[in-house]
């Protein structure tokens, strides 16, 4: 249970299922993977409070996978919250993963923290773009959220990780994001998926987290897309009412069966 004084969230990332479960991506079964992932999310104590689903949910943006989807995170029964990433076709998503403890709201508060998720998905592109709308949101939300602290959960990464091939499909149009955010000192963390990497990078005081995705890693500053040896996991995050916050990647020991 989410108490006043913090919560507890793991961020799960770039699941890429199927809508057949035994499909492998890079020679890596998505599904058998990502049920190791949940495991290892059971196992914890405390349990997480909330599940982030940071988006490239689906690999082949079949409603097969997003059913898979929600049937695996509903039994877990844990509050889970989505955003699209650029495998996904976030209208389908919308209505499958919609029921039970898998809710659509994009506009949290949690122990004192409100947590913003937006979609930087654009249609037929692997970078990433914040609409003007979307843009305009993020600023109003961050006028209205006084003192609170903030976590804004994106797809894409807002600025380079140093790897010159992943570096090309980020977020098109940082800048306009830096130009918001940065007005505001209650933004603390930038949480996002997309690189299949453990990251941490400081920009103006706020902190920039990437995360493993749940299958296939990706070798980190590697000129070209390049599968690393390391294992599938996720991120967890304890954030407190006062602001401060820790985090840590897990990782599972996975060998396909």
């Amino acid at each position: 249970m989410i108490s006043a004084n913090s919560v507890r969230i793991a961020q799960i990332t770039d699941t890429h299922l199927f809508a057949e479960v035994s499909q492998e991506l890079n020679g890596l079964p998505t599904a058998q993977s990502f049920q190791a992932v949940l495991q290892k999310v059971l196992a914890l104590q405390p349990l997480p409070d909330v599940l982030l689903l940071t988006g490239d949910l689906s690999q082949d943006e079949s409603r097969e996978s997003y059913q898979y989807l929600r049937d695996s995170i509903r039994s877990l029964g844990i509050p889970s919250y989505w955003i699209p990433g650029n495998h996904d076709k976030p209208v389908l998503m919308a209505e499958i993963l919609n029921q039970d403890t898998i809710l659509p709201d994009k506009s949290l508060t949690l122990a004192n923290w409100r947590l913003l998720l937006l979609s930087t998905a654009k249609t037929g592109c692997v970078q990433g773009y914040l609409s003007p709308q979307s843009l305009q949101e993020l600023d109003t939300q961050l006028q209205q959220t006084g003192p609170h602290p903030v976590m804004i959960v994106l797809h894409h990464p807002p600025l380079p990780i140093h790897s010159e091939w992943m570096d090309k499909i980020m977020i098109e149009n940082a800048h306009d994001f830096f130009t918001v955010i940065e007005r505001y000192s209650q933004v603390k963390i930038v949480l996002f998926g997309h690189i299949h990497q453990e990251f941490r990078q400081q920009r103006l005081g706020v902190t920039y987290l990437g995360a493993p995705s749940t299958c296939v890693q990706f070798v980190p500053e590697s000129p070209t897309l390049a599968i690393d040896e390391m294992q599938p996991g996720f991120r967890l995050l304890t954030l407190y009412s006062d602001g401060t916050w820790e985090t840590q990647v897990q990782r599972i020991m996975f060998s396909a069966r």
